[in-house]
């Protein structure tokens, strides 16, 4: 009997940068942070101008890209929010 294997649910966009937010709280470099969230445009224009990867897989690219841009929005907002916090306080 063969067994498919189903990878794990990826994390919602929210609870990812949730993540990334928290290491922040524990000291790590926002830009250190945002590059490890960030996929560049550059590197993504390569990734699509790559003539070996069939449309499926560019259009996984494509939602990778998406989504790796909708964490660092929910990021950045929430480091905006925190400094925000900060200076009224």
């Amino acid at each position: 009997m063969a067994t498919s294997f189903q990878s794990p649910e990826p994390l919602s966009p929210q609870r990812e940068a949730a993540f990334f937010y928290a290491l922040f709280l524990r000291g790590h470099r926002v830009d250190s942070l945002r590059q490890d969230i960030d996929v560049p445009k550059a590197m993504f224009a390569k990734w699509m101008r790559a003539s070996d990867f069939d449309p499926s897989f560019r259009q996984s690219l494509q939602r990778l890209y998406d989504y790796r841009k909708h964490v660092l929005a929910i990021f950045d907002a929430l480091i905006s929010s925190q400094q925000l916090s900060t200076r009224i306080q």
